[in-house]
């Protein structure tokens, strides 16, 4: 479902004389259907940077991003904004949207863009904010007001709320606590049963022994060692 092939990165240092920073090269990995695939390595290593690569956030500088048959690398921009409507989800660290939207529509949002009636996405979105524990008389208040916990688990309910085939999971159970952590991981876990492909930061240990089927260490690809 994933698939990743001498993949490479650069970053451009405008502000010190165009210095290039090479960051990545010759990273490969795949991840199947119904498996689940952690990033680890020191940090700097570049966990975040090769997720962004694989969201399409991060242009690559050699290589091919294969997800559900198209190459992130080279496609266009519509071509990866209707990927990221059905067929790639991301849940980031961080919660970002529009201010004063409802946090019921907020996470009603994936499945109404393609086209699930309002009171099935609705009635979906309530399901998950109910299961993460968001109070009810929140989920007509803005998230942007929420605390960071809350935030995050609302983050969480909207990466959910579609069944993306694959999925891309940046800490998700950073600062849960124990029974939204459990949460969760069941949410991981079911993603995994209907046959998403998932790849994920997970600091976390307990974690990440409970729902990674195999570990990739991305230090193996940072260019000092990639030869």
């Amino acid at each position: 479902m994933i698939e990743i092939s001498n993949l490479s990165k650069s970053f451009t240092l405008h502000n010190q004389g165009s210095a290039v920073i090479p960051v990545m090269a010759g990273a490969a990995l795949s991840v199947a259907r119904g498996e689940c695939v952690g990033l680890v390595g020191q940090s700097g290593a570049g966990k975040s940077t090769l997720m962004r690569m694989v969201y399409g956030n991060y242009l690559a500088a050699g290589g091919s991003i294969l997800v559900d048959g198209l190459d992130v690398v080279t496609a266009q921009p519509r071509e990866i904004v209707a990927l990221r409507r059905a067929t790639l989800g991301y849940v980031s660290q961080f919660l970002r949207v529009v201010p004063r939207v409802p946090t019921i529509e907020v996470v009603a949002e994936p499945l109404l863009v393609l086209g699930v009636p309002p009171d099935e996405a609705r009635a979906r979105a309530a399901s998950l904010l109910a299961r993460l524990n968001i109070p009810e008389r929140l989920w007509s208040l803005s998230p942007t007001t929420f605390s960071g916990g809350e935030q995050q688990r609302v983050n969480i309910a909207r990466g959910f709320a579609h069944g993306y085939p694959a999925l891309l999971l940046d800490e998700p159970t950073a600062s849960l606590d124990a029974a939204n952590r459990e949460v969760v991981l069941s949410l991981i876990e079911e993603a995994k049963a209907r046959g998403a492909a998932i790849l994920g930061i997970f600091h976390d240990e307990a974690a990440r022994e409970r729902v990674c089927d195999r570990l990739v260490d991305v230090t193996a690809f940072t260019p000092a060692r990639a030869a």
